[in-house]
């Protein structure tokens, strides 16, 4: 029996290894800078329910929310008569199956053993552009999920190990993009792959049959690993609400969260109603936010696989912005909203948790989204990336400076490498010096990060912490709330809203300062 626990715990930490050398693969397999460079990608392994046994440490948003997307594919895939196959791979975009925005492309491997479904191997990564109204295909204007790019339900771009020309000639043909959107698809490819070879290892090495018991085992241990953890946290029901910036009006969000020592709840009833603007967020992001912050309360042998999943609960009322019905435009949603999330349900646990929740961090991924056309090439270009930000102070510690924080869990995109794909020259990129929150301990600084055009360039802002700024904890002060500034050619400065566009000319300047971290404790 001690032998089998052991082979089980091997197969385990196979399992993770495998998720980590898929992202490794389709990272430096990659064409876009944004997975290249920002490692914009999560890669997971699940076993034929559908339920996560082993995952890489990638994109929260991404991770929390594969298993549901994967179980919608599935479910779609039965309901229209489509069955897998050997040699078969899946591709979907669509937000309202895929769980999160129209920018993520999925792919799906089924693996077979004695031609029976046994795993799925699975990737997501953020393709730059994918149509829609604006570069990069996230635009605060969007009032529909259709102005945010190509939708795709979920459609076998893989058949008999043979790539199909006319499902990725659809993609790249909408796309301003197409080199690399076919780089970036070639990766996810491989990388499924790769995993299906590094799982098959598995079964050849340990036997189909042990493989399937260490999978129970994985999953029964670490369940009762979180159960008992809940255990010996605080019972009780808790509520908090936090706000996100629309023009002029604020949208709300309320969370009721409980514990009862084997279940986590969070119940968003009282949110506000989903809108007409991309800060819907669906179901499966609301999800993958939840299970976040209820993660980073528990110790580090707790893993993101259906043994914790299945402990955590969440209410989210359909038609609310965080559970929009279809064809609610929802880019924002996986960006900005997610992040609100989290907030909120940590601003719940703050009385009950006083030494493990921290201050507000900067509360924004701080999307820069921009493109035109390429003096040099004659050629469309598009350019996506996320902005770091101030962490909250915590009980004991200082926040951390500029860092990404929560939600995302991407790369900084180099400068070098930003000038020299796109016409553009930076002017400084630096911490924010004074923005965290005053207090005992002080929240994180912000950061600046300014550039030049070099030539007319379509730019979108879609942040946040604009005009409510980050929250501090136990008397600490509020972190510095983020700016978006254009400095024009002729020296005039105009002020961005933190949900914005326009245009930059030849030798008109950028300017973004993202949030400090709220503080924690009373200054004196």
């Amino acid at each position: 029996m001690a032998g089998d626990r052991l082979k089980y715990e091997i197969i385990k930490h196979a399992l993770i290894y495998l998720s980590e050398e898929m992202g490794v693969s389709l990272k430096k397999s990659a064409y876009s800078p944004n997975i290249r460079e920002r490692a914009d990608h999560s890669c997971a392994v699940l076993d034929a329910r559908c339920r996560t046994i082993g995952q890489a440490e990638h994109i929260p948003v991404h991770i929390g929310s594969l298993p549901i997307g994967v179980s919608n594919t599935m479910k779609f895939l039965k309901e229209n008569g489509e069955e897998l196959a050997e040699g078969d791979m899946i591709l979907v975009n669509d937000p309202y199956i895929a769980g999160t925005h129209l920018n993520d492309v999925t792919l799906i491997r089924p693996v077979f053993h004695r031609g029976e479904l046994s795993a799925l191997l699975a990737n997501k990564a953020h393709h730059v552009d994918v149509g829609g109204i604006s570069p990069a295909s996230i635009s605060y204007s969007s009032s529909e999920l259709q102005h945010e790019g190509f939708i795709i339900p979920p459609v076998k771009i893989m058949e008999k190990d043979k790539i199909r020309s006319d499902v990725v000639r659809i993609l790249a043909s909408n796309s301003r993009t197409p080199y690399n959107t076919l780089g970036d698809l070639r990766a996810q490819v491989a990388a499924n792959l790769l995993g299906e070879m590094r799982l098959k290892e598995i079964f050849q090495k340990y036997t189909f049959e042990t493989f399937m018991d260490a999978v129970d085992y994985i999953l029964e241990t670490n369940y009762r690993l979180v159960v008992s953890e809940y255990s010996r946290m605080p019972r009780g029901v808790w509520r908090g609400r936090d706000y996100l910036e629309l023009e002029d009006d604020l949208l709300k969000l309320e969370a009721e969260v409980r514990l009862d020592g084997e279940r986590f709840s969070a119940d968003f009833t009282g949110t506000s109603m989903q809108v007409d603007k991309p800060l819907n967020a669906v179901y499966g992001v609301t999800c993958a936010a939840v299970l976040f912050a209820v993660r980073t309360l528990l110790s580090e042998d707790i893993l993101l696989n259906d043994g914790f999943t299945r402990t955590v609960h969440v209410v989210a009322p359909e038609g609310t912005i965080v559970n929009p019905v279809k064809p609610a435009p929802v880019s924002g949603g996986n960006l900005e909203t997610s992040q609100r999330i989290v907030d909120v349900v940590y601003m719940a646990l703050a009385e009950a948790m006083p030494e493990k929740i921290p201050a507000a961090s900067h509360g924004s991924m701080n999307n820069l989204m921009m493109g035109g056309v390429h003096p040099a090439t004659g050629r469309k270009w598009a350019f996506y990336e996320t902005i770091g930000g101030g962490y909250g102070a915590r009980y004991g510690l200082d926040g951390v400076d500029g860092v990404q924080s929560n939600m995302t869990n991407t790369m900084n995109t180099p400068i070098e490498v930003i000038e020299h794909y796109y016409p553009v020259k930076f002017e400084s990129y630096t911490f924010r010096e004074g923005s965290g929150g005053h207090g005992r301990w002080r929240g994180g600084m912000g950061l600046e990060r300014a550039f030049t055009a070099l030539a007319r360039i379509q730019v979108q802002i879609l942040g946040d912490r604009e005009r409510i700024p980050p929250w501090g904890l136990a008397g600490g002060e509020p972190g510095k709330p983020s700016e978006y500034l254009v400095r024009r050619a002729d020296g005039r400065v105009e002020r961005l809203k933190s949900k914005d566009g326009t245009i930059l000319n030849p030798g008109d300047t950028i300017i973004i300062r993202t949030a400090g971290g709220g503080g924690y404790g009373r200054p004196e």
